[in-house]
């Protein structure tokens, strides 16, 4: 006679979890992809293997573990467990030879230090604000497309509009003044660089202190309504130290400045090479703010991948067990393309619904500047589709240069017709 178990009485059998010394090392070169192509080991490791083994191109410590599924990407980067403090003794296997954000920047800390340093610039990064910079970036992509017009047909956006607008509206928020401008415009390129450049890395740097806290000295002594001004108040309060202001000053000025020049660049280098898109929101203008979240969520907008955590104790992830001391990298930009969050991942679809992208991250270190960088790429897009109805790429899409071994992707130059 036999019998079946009823599902209750099933007992649950949970595999043991694996731990590194079982896994295979995935050499990862990271190298310069065509175009917006997505990395081919990112997708492999999604489906296959979610939690990996990685040597990545600049080896101190040989290896760390990846993450790429989108429920595994969100505990690592909100898990007290998993820290960014950790780092600031090791020099883990990664994309860069030298640190890129100064020890005391808010890159490498943990709650609660890093609650306190966010507080002290918590007025600027609001919705409100957001709307009270957009105006002043309008008028800014209206003088700056003048003068391209004025310059004459073919135009290198790059030069014309990407560059130029997100650097404005940064020092619009932090309040540098107009003829200070151009002295900063190349230092974020040399500081985020993933190449073997760190003496020009750390030259950049040391200009932007340097010329940061002056800017705070001012404010100190004349305050102004402005992200220079509410630093200046919390270091005179003794919220934060000198070094503290500057650094927060630094990665709002590099961060804002390079990454919404490269990503908005992206949008549009899509947009120009998929004219059903272009079309449709040409058509439906009011969709403008969905599809930018959508092109936030599918446009691979880094190379690899950003800073790593340490491991404080030992934490099972995705069935795999992370020993306390080893590093862990989590790719946002594979969980942006996870199947079982996303459906056709790989599709551009404006009418996308539910869950939300990762593109900002999660947890504590989610970007503060969420909100206004929709809001230049918004007057970017706008802007262009409404001044420009014939605008195109003014040679084959496959001659568009983009950057070779920068952090983040995007064109070297972008040049259109009208």
């Amino acid at each position: 006679m036999t019998s079946e178990l009823t599902p209750e009485l099933t007992p649950e059998l949970t595999p043991e979890p694996t731990a590194a010394g079982s896994r295979p090392v995935r050499t990862w070169a990271v190298d310069d992809l065509p175009a917006l192509d997505f990395d081919p080991l990112l997708i492999e490791l999604l489906h296959e293997e979610p939690v990996a083994r990685v040597r990545l191109p600049f080896a101190a410590e040989n290896e760390a573990w990846l993450v790429t599924r989108y429920d595994d990407v969100r505990k690592v980067t909100s898990d007290p467990r998993f820290s960014r403090t950790a780092l600031l003794d090791r020099m883990v296997t990664g994309m860069t030879g030298h640190m890129v954000a100064s020890k005391a920047a808010l890159n490498y800390a943990d709650p609660p230090y890093h609650t306190q340093l966010r507080k002290a610039v918590t007025k600027t990064f609001t919705g409100q604000n957001a709307k009270r910079l957009r105006p002043m970036a309008q008028a800014s992509a209206d003088r700056l497309l003048d003068a391209m017009e004025l310059a004459g047909r073919p135009a290198d956006l790059m030069r014309h509009l990407h560059g130029p607008l997100p650097m404005s509206v940064v020092c619009d928020l932090l309040g540098i003044p107009e003829e200070d401008r151009a002295e900063l415009a190349s230092w974020p390129d040399l500081i985020l660089s993933s190449g073997p450049g760190p003496e020009s890395s750390r030259a950049a740097k040391a200009q932007i202190h340097g010329y940061i806290a002056r800017l705070l000295e001012r404010r100190r002594a004349e305050p102004q309504d402005d992200l220079a001004g509410e630093l200046a108040q919390s270091l005179a309060e003794g919220r934060i130290s000198v070094d503290e202001a500057v650094s927060l000053a630094m990665a709002i000025l590099i961060s804002g400045a390079h990454a919404v020049r490269n990503n908005s660049a992206n949008m549009v280098y899509l947009l120009l090479t998929r004219p059903d898109l272009m079309a449709r929101l040409r058509a439906e203008p009011e969709l403008l703010p969905q599809a930018v979240d959508e092109l936030l969520r599918w446009i691979p907008h880094r190379n690899g991948v950003g800073l790593p955590r340490i491991a404080t104790e030992d934490v099972e992830v995705g069935g795999v067990l992370i020993r306390a001391g080893e590093a862990v990298y989590a790719s946002y930009l594979a969980a942006n393309r996870d199947p079982s969050v996303f459906k056709d991942p790989h599709t551009v679809d404006f009418d996308r619904e539910g869950t939300g992208h990762v593109s900002f991250g999660h947890g504590p270190h989610h970007c503060m500047g969420a909100m206004l960088t929709r809001m230049e790429s918004e007057v970017m897009l706008s802007t262009l589709l409404r001044r420009y109805p014939g605008l195109r790429l003014a040679g084959p899409a496959e001659e568009t240069v983009f950057q070779s071994k920068g952090l983040i992707r995007g064109p070297k130059e972008l040049i259109v017709t009208w």
